[in-house]
């Protein structure tokens, strides 16, 4: 076998630039496939982190919105109290916290910039209920509390200067919409992109500072404990129909668990790493298209040297097994060199966009599976692709070989 491999290594380095073309579709596809599904990875990480800060016991219901935009604020029919009541009725619902959540114009030190601008209620126990729903920790100063009015909280990555030429800190005053309030405390950095790019208020600043009168952007649920949050769903989707009025498939209104989000998230992500890998896959049937090009044209132009070997013994099975070798080591060097290039290419893709976003929310992480199975994948499309033209070779009778 030492012998195979060396004859095989040496008859590939004598025809170096062929090789290497051919080495480079393989190259390519390996490098392709290995990025795209390391980005994916990376990818539903970032997505399904925004989920970790939201609490399993706790319902979203918010009605069908027009466009993209803040939950709630692109909707043509806004919430109300009237929904409030109903669904505080349904069983299993221990209390419905209303909440408002618009962009707004940010203006300090002379610069402007738009960011999320959501609503603290003044209810003691509301709060604790958002304050838990979300996660949110301070880094500096406090948070809002009853009877706060004219206080903000910022979020993390929006006391970066670079948003405003200079840091945001704790006691200092930004213009919101034409009206001074004062920042009383910054939050930590979150996993959730939200939480990190969002200001909090009392609701009655905000109902003032947007001119905002009877809406609801959306409706926080908690449910009783001992219940399930799917079946009290399910209970709140039909009264809220009933009470509206409305057909079964034909509702204006969404109610939904965050594990609801997280699955319908994870399929939007499946399908969309399927269709990359798919597009990837094409590159690896090029990449073996042209192995398989190279090993007939090394059949034909080595058909003395073929004569040569088995008029002095070679049986049909030496033959095979070099050729099958030789186009082996074009899949495996070409998978080695794509599996290297193609994480060396997501964790840089990684790495560029958490520098762009401020933030570590790609978590590159180094798959050995998906390393070593694409470097394993790509040696099986090498000797599968030399097949043929090795067993074309094994079948050259020695006398018209040495003629040829």
């Amino acid at each position: 076998m030492k012998d195979f491999l060396m004859l095989s290594f040496n008859n590939l380095k004598r025809r170096k630039l062929r090789s290497w073309l051919t080495l480079l579709g393989i190259f390519i596809g390996i490098a392709s496939v290995v990025s795209l599904i390391s980005l994916g990875d990376g990818l539903r990480t970032a997505i399904t982190g925004q989920f970790n800060t939201l609490s399993t016991d706790k319902l979203t219901i918010q009605n069908a919105g027009t466009g993209f935009g803040p939950p709630g604020s692109t909707v043509v029919k806004k919430l109300n109290e009237h929904d409030m009541r109903v669904i505080e009725s349904v069983e299993g619902v221990e209390f419905a916290v209303p909440r408002l959540i618009r962009m707004g114009r940010i203006e300090y030190n002379g610069e402007v910039e738009f960011f999320y601008l959501a609503d603290i209620p003044d209810d003691k126990k509301q709060q604790e209920i958002i304050y838990s729903a979300v996660n949110v920790k301070t880094q500096t100063g406090r948070l809002i509390k009853t009877g706060d009015h004219g206080k903000v909280i910022v979020g993390n990555s929006i006391l970066d200067e670079k948003n405003f030429g200079k840091r945001i800190e704790t006691g200092k005053k930004l213009k919101i919409n034409g009206q001074d309030l004062e920042v009383v405390g910054t939050l930590k950095k979150s996993s959730s992109f939200q939480v990190n790019f969002v200001i909090l208020m009392s609701t009655e600043d905000m109902k003032r500072v947007l001119n905002i009168e009877d809406e609801i952007d959306l409706i926080i649920v908690q449910v009783k404990k001992g219940y399930d949050p799917a079946k009290v769903s399910e209970d709140i989707i039909e009264k809220l129909r009933k009470d509206r009025d409305e057909k079964k498939g034909e509702e204006d209104f969404s109610v939904q668990t965050p594990l609801q989000a997280l699955s319908s998230v994870n399929t939007i992500l499946n399908v969309i790493n399927a269709v990359v890998t798919g597009i990837a896959a094409i590159s690896l049937i090029v990449g073996a298209m042209g192995i398989a090009n190279t090993m007939y044209t090394s059949v034909l132009e080595r058909t003395n040297e073929i004569g040569t070997m088995k008029a002095i013994g070679a049986r049909n099975s030496d033959v095979l097994l070099l050729f099958v070798i030789e186009s082996g080591l074009l899949g495996l060097v070409g998978g080695i060199i794509g599996a290297i290039a193609g994480a060396g290419m997501a964790y840089s893709a990684s790495a560029g966009a958490n520098s762009f976003f401020g933030e570590n929310i790609f978590n590159f992480q180094f798959n050995w599976f998906l390393f070593f199975g694409a470097i394993g994948f790509s040696f099986l499309i090498g000797v599968l692709s030399g097949i043929l033209p090795a067993f074309q070779a094994s079948r050259l009778k020695p006398a018209e070989a040495l003629r040829a």
